[in-house]
């Protein structure tokens, strides 16, 4: 961080600023102590010494018919005094001191590239602390607090975690929407004068809105133009606006959906917003990507501090339901380890009284009929087998038709005089009760001591309805924040056990649940054509390590279609890998063939987590992804330094390359497109082979349909390219069926 001040000249008002700069990107503020600071500059990294040089109300004039004080946009606008576009804060004390406005500023004490500013309003009575990060990955971190400094409640209906200047350039917002099975699904929006908007109000970060979003800029591909991205680390309700400002650009805002009442600060409280994470690249949306993964890495709490190689899954959900039997899943523990499997997780079905989707949710102690010894003698036989052994779980629901319920129907999400809404034949506990989230806590230490469970997949299968807690208050945010308080207590007090964030599917996967956990579900539907794109949208933010992605059963039992075995393991293998399918019903071929597909992904999972990812298309239905490391940088780090310019490429080159080609319909070109790959080097030549398995039964019609002389070398051992021209001109690709994968690796040749 740096903080110049320029002395201006003539009648040019002096004025002090505050730079932060990234490895490829800078934002400038200025400062002001009797203002809230006023936005700069936020975008591709300026040189050390640049600075805007006059303060901005120098270099601008009063417009027609306007105040005569000019109000640009500020770090946290505010209503009511002169900013007309939408603020950073509503709020009022019953009625009064609607209106608020910042007479003093102070800049705390902070750290290299962190800056921390508390803004006083001493008409209102209120503080706001704005706390703003930029590590050396690009990726800026902004939270708000906000301080009752008066004597009576002050309401809040609204907190932006954090309010970011856009440039007028910005021209598409990206983002996603989708329901149950189908999460992620990409939409692209003009940016007009209009205010684009999305809000979600469902209690858990949804299937339909995400929160999180890109802006591009004219021209901005996967892999080159200016991309601005953001991301609200946050569980629950949530809002993100982008609204045109009258110089020409824009303030994107992101924070907390607050139910009404749900904020009412008593004199001396605090609300403090969540983390928004924010960043720009000049490289595209694969650069964007890049900076989030490399954000979201440095935030997950691994056991003992460090990522290990991500075993491969087996879950028992599509294979068994609810018809567990001791024989049945012992014999599918035998199937899996024979295979290659190295985790096995019961899921739903094995606690009392769980014999379908309408009883015993809160009664959390194996079923007397199905385990009468216990999880045990299961978990010791699949331990047995040399895998761990994880355990399904929904702490946060109860049945209506449970002994819980029974107990305490109290203890539910409730407002008086409103009828209990199920979901799923659910209700919500309020685990914001202390004596809830007791007894949630001693079944789950219970069950992790009774028995060795590695792995927990935590689950939570329906939105939040009549959401009042015990006083009649909405009781949405205490839900999120009394989840995370749940699940880091399980954590300490079993710290090697590793969680998944499963909800319904994708439901609540965001950077502020992975703060927490290790893992998530990115949805339940394991049709691999329809995964394809669910994956691609999820990449633009979560990394591949912590993306639980599985071989499903042929047909699916989400949407009935049917795809090769070649296929659905091609799209699950880049993810954490692993197999929700009856594999004891595999005949002999499949078995050997799923087996070398999981012998691949061992091969390979040092290099597909922890580097970094690529996506782009081909045309005529061909999408890719490859994964790899830039030359010279070591995993995890950039390899441009924090002086460097904008100019020098963060994102390439790289040495090795691990490619993922999916054709997803039939072809309608005659021969199919080759594919640039930008990430590689110029300057040295590759070796490129294929390293998919063959099926065992050679000449399907998937893999060898008519090839060329360079298909076979490929497939053969492999053929030397030139890196210039597969980076300008592309890699020819083979003739593909529709539902169909190749996977390629490049090696740079000394």
């Amino acid at each position: 961080m740096s903080v110049a001040r320029d002395a201006g000249g003539g009648g040019i008002q002096p004025a002090e600023y505050v730079t932060l700069h990234g490895r490829a990107s800078s934002l400038v503020i200025e400062v002001s102590g009797a203002e809230a600071p006023l936005w700069r500059y936020w975008g591709p990294r300026l040189p050390d010494a640049s600075s805007p040089g006059p303060g901005l109300r120098s270099t601008r004039h009063v417009p027609p018919s306007s105040l005569e004080f000019d109000q640009p946009l500020t770090i946290f606008p505010t209503f009511g005094a002169g900013w007309f576009g939408r603020s950073a804060l509503h709020a009022h004390r019953d009625g009064q001191a609607f209106a608020q406005a910042f007479g003093q500023c102070d800049q705390l004490p902070g750290e290299p590239r962190r800056a921390t500013f508390r803004l006083l309003d001493d008409v209102a009575r209120l503080s706001v602390t704005v706390d703003i990060a930029l590590d050396d990955h690009d990726v800026l971190t902004m939270s708000t607090v906000l301080r009752n400094e008066g004597d009576a409640v002050l309401d809040v209906g609204w907190l932006a975690a954090g309010v970011l200047p856009l440039p007028g350039a910005c021209d598409t917002v990206h983002s996603f929407y989708g329901q149950w099975s189908a999460e992620f699904q990409p939409q692209a929006e003009p940016l007009t004068r209009s205010t684009w908007e999305r809000q979600n109000r469902r209690g858990r970060t949804s299937h339909d809105t995400f929160p999180g979003a890109s802006v591009t800029t004219p021209g901005a591909t996967f892999d080159t133009g200016l991309v601005y991205g953001a991301h609200l680390g946050w569980s629950g309700n949530h809002e993100q606006f982008i609204e045109w400002l009258h110089d020409g650009g824009y303030q994107w805002q992101f924070g907390e959906w607050l139910a009404p009442g749900e904020a009412r600060l008593a004199p001396g409280e605090t609300l403090a917003s969540p983390p928004l994470h924010a960043s720009c690249s000049v490289e595209g949306r694969n650069g964007l990507a890049r900076n989030f993964h490399a954000a979201l890495r440095r935030l997950l709490p691994w056991p003992g501090g460090t990522m290990r190689p991500r075993p491969v899954h087996l879950n028992t959900w599509e294979a068994v339901y609810f018809d567990h039997r001791l024989d049945d899943l012992t014999d599918l523990a035998d199937a899996a380890a024979a295979i290659g499997v190295e985790r096995f997780v019961l899921d739903d079905g094995w606690f009392h009284g769980r014999h379908h989707d309408r009883a015993a949710l809160g009664d959390w102690w194996p079923d007397e009929g199905k385990y009468p010894h216990g999880l045990a003698p299961l978990a010791d036989h699949v331990r047995a087998r040399g895998m761990e052994f994880g355990l399904w779980v929904e702490p946060e629901m109860v049945n209506p038709d449970s002994d819980l319920f029974r107990a305490h129907p109290d203890w539910t999400l409730q407002i008086a005089g409103r009828p209990l809404l199920t979901g799923r034949n659910q209700l919500v506990l309020d685990i914001s009760r202390p004596e809830v989230a007791q007894y949630l806590f001693d079944c789950l230490d219970a069950l992790l001591r009774a028995t060795s469970i590695a792995y927990l997949k935590w689950d939570m299968n329906r939105d939040l309805t009549t959401a009042g807690v015990g006083s009649g208050a909405a009781g949405y945010r205490k839900q999120v924040l009394a989840l995370y308080a749940l699940i880091d207590r399980v954590r300490a007090a079993h710290p090697a056990v590793e969680i998944e964030s499963c909800s319904s599917g994708g439901a609540r996967i965001d950077f502020g649940v992975l703060r927490h956990t290790h893992r998530v579900w990115t949805s339940d539907c394991n049709d691999a054509l329809s995964r394809v794109a669910i994956q691609r949208g999820a990449l633009q933010f979560i990394s591949p390590e912590v993306m639980g992605a599985h071989v499903g059963p042929a047909p699916a039992h989400t949407t009935g279609r049917s795809q090769p075995l070649a296929f659905r393991a091609a799209v699950a293998l880049p993810g954490h890998l692993g197999v929700e399918a009856d594999v004891r019903r595999l005949d002999e071929s499949e078995r050997a063939e799923l087996a070398a597909w999981i012998a691949l992904y061992k091969s390979l999972r040092d290099r597909l987590h922890g580097g970094r990812v690529w996506q782009g298309e081909a045309g005529d239905s061909i999408v890719w992804q490859a994964h790899g490391e830039a030359h010279g940088e070591a995993r995890g780090e950039a390899r441009v330094e924090p002086s460097a310019s904008v100019s020098d490429p963060a994102a390439g080159p790289a040495d090795e390359v691990l490619l993922f080609v999916y054709r997803l319909q039939p072809p309608t070109f005659r021969y199919p497109p080759a594919i640039r790959l930008p990430m590689l080097r110029r300057d040295c030549a590759y070796r490129v082979e294929r390293l998919d398995p063959l099926p065992p039964a050679a000449d399907t019609g998937i893999h060898r349909p008519n090839t060329t002389p360079l298909d076979d070398a490929l497939r053969d051992g492999g053929a030397t390219l030139d890196g210039a021209w597969l980076a300008a001109a592309g890699l020819p690709l083979p003739r593909m069926p529709a539902e169909s994968a190749i996977i390629l690796r490049l090696n740079a040749q000394p």
